[in-house]
């Protein structure tokens, strides 16, 4: 499908939406549609690959007979099913009942079938638990099918996910051979949520733009960024992962064997839900992710928490948009976590570097770590100086990018994205000053393609050019007391126009000689009419 037909996808299903949202409001109703259009992808992909492991045997079913044909075979092979549930589980890594695909429902949803809602129901709790190798414990939890907001009783809430999903089959039904859009339709639908959910998308979701500047760059080679793409990343990691937008771009430059493993860890339950659906919707196996459910800033995932260094878990790239001044609990305990302790604590104001600096702990030595924060990070004083100071003196800050203000739903202010190496040749830092190269938007500013391709050549090369990139040694970093603000490296100011001064002067002179022939001009006219004449100048 090409990139036009996956936007208008996207696009009827947001109206879909738009017109179904009534009395639920926009998170409620974006967790309903976006596990439909889940549904929907995994029933398709499903019935793909049973269609051809099956072949000659696959039911054909008659134009106005709308079934799952494999409710058919089931029925009539009753032997044979755990055979082909077993394949099924080697080559699309996962099994879904016939009754439950998105077929089957949409049938009863069409036809009005008062059982709707307990297969639904059903369905949702099979695939949580018996579909997968891997467990997918409360996938749906944020669907509650008993909502009063569905309706008080059964069968309300029953005909009014009967009336839902129709029209959402409607939308996908000229879509049907396209099921590898509906990954990119669920991408667009969470951009359209998040546009409309104001600081609360913040969330779940890093805009495409800044999200393929930070793939681009964890992706180039580490100690030699020119040479271009690394072949294979073992692991990549984003410890606030939000809906996986930003591991799945990373997967995106990589190609789908390009990297061993994904991991990501949320702490939002609902974002959290996105984020695994979103990666199977895009094709990642359940054993090519890991996903986590916890809090990042104390560490509660069990394989980060090793205690023998040589088992410590790290990776190859790092890529992350943590919540900006993040309050915390930066207890005295914390100062011994070994995340923390050859640096300092965060201020409990603003986790912005114990985020910066739990990821840069599980950084291979030869990864590289792209993250985002607000510029306060690059000049604010006390423990946060103290930890950029020995960032800087141990030469493990690499590059920082100085972003336009507006980019982000969640807020204004301008933003930046620090570059992070354990192990880096330049001793020198590079500053990239890109905050006023955008193109103006309605609600957000926008960086076009030409924009996104300066920032990541001007890394790649280390390139310097007047009022927009600069190579500085830490000597001259030091002397400005280790404050990172873009602007007391380039100059950001308006350039003043160099004024000629002959050349004003006679331009001056010429339009004054054209002033005096027009008004003698003129004058004639006057005269011939009887009227006063108008003053010469100098007269």
């Amino acid at each position: 499908m090409n990139n036009k037909n996956q936007k208008q996808l996207g696009k009827t299903l947001w109206n879909i939406a738009d017109q179904l949202r009534g009395a639920m409001n926009a998170d409620d109703f974006r967790d309903y549609m976006l596990s439909f259009l889940f549904l929907r992808y995994l029933s398709d992909n499903y019935e793909m690959a049973a269609k051809k492991e099956l072949g000659e045997d696959y039911p054909t079913l008659p134009a106005d007979d709308r079934r799952a044909p494999l409710v058919l075979w089931y029925a009539d092979n009753s032997d044979d099913i755990h055979d082909f549930e077993q394949q099924m589980r080697r080559k699309v890594h996962y099994v879904i009942q016939p009754v439950h695909l998105w077929s089957s429902i949409a049938d009863m949803a069409r036809t009005h079938n008062s059982e709707l809602l307990n297969t639904l129901q059903a369905g949702f709790k099979y695939i949580e638990t018996e579909s997968f190798h891997s467990t997918f414990n409360g996938l749906f939890s944020e669907i509650n099918l008993a909502s009063d907001k569905l309706g008080r009783k059964y069968q309300e809430r029953n005909t009014k996910l009967c009336a839902i999903i129709t029209e959402i089959a409607k939308g996908l039904a000229e879509f049907s051979s396209e099921i590898d859009a509906l990954g990119d339709a669920y991408e667009y639908l969470i951009g359209q949520f998040a546009a409309g959910s104001g600081r609360k998308a913040g969330e779940f979701y890093t805009p495409q733009q800044i999200s393929d500047i930070l793939s681009a760059i964890v992706t180039l080679d580490s100690q030699e960024p020119a040479t271009g793409k690394k072949d294979h990343l073992a692991s990549v990691l984003d410890f606030a992962c939000g809906s996986g937008s930003l591991l799945l771009n990373v997967r995106k430059r990589m190609g789908p064997h390009g990297i061993g493993k994904i991991y990501g860890q949320e702490s939002n339950i609902t974002t959290y839900n996105l984020a695994r659906m979103n990666m199977l919707l895009h094709g990642v196996k359940d054993t090519e992710f890991e996903i986590y459910h916890g809090d990042t800033l104390t560490n509660d995932w069990d394989i980060l928490r090793e205690q023998n260094p040589a088992r410590k878990p790290t990776f190859d790239a790092i890529v992350a948009n943590p919540p900006f001044s993040l309050r915390w609990e930066a207890n005295d305990a914390m100062g011994d976590d070994v995340r923390f302790k050859n640096y300092g604590l965060a201020p409990k104001s603003a986790a912005d570097f114990a985020f910066l600096l739990h990821g840069f702990h599980f950084l291979k030595e030869e990864g590289v770590m792209a993250i985002i924060l607000p510029h306060g990070v690059l000049f604010r004083g006390g423990a946060e100086e103290r930890i950029r100071t020995k960032l800087l003196n141990d030469g493990h800050i690499d590059t920082v990018i100085g972003l336009p203000a507006n980019l982000f739903y969640s807020t204004g202010i301008p933003v930046c994205i620090l570059v992070l190496k354990k192990c880096k040749k330049p001793d020198d830092v590079l500053f990239i000053n890109s905050a006023q190269h955008f193109a103006k938007g309605k609600r957000q500013n926008q960086l076009s393609q030409d924009h996104i391709t300066k920032i990541i050549d001007t890394y790649r090369f280390r390139k310097e050019e007047d009022r927009y990139s600069k190579r500085i040694s830490l000597e001259r970093i030091a002397e400005e007391g280790y404050n990172l603000n873009i602007s007391r490296y380039i100059n950001t100011a308006d350039e003043e126009r160099t004024i000629d001064l002959q050349t004003t002067h006679d331009e001056l002179m010429e339009i004054e000689r054209h002033v005096q022939a027009s008004t003698k001009k003129y004058n004639v006219f006057l005269k011939e009419l009887g009227l006063p004449l108008l003053p010469m100048r100098g007269e």
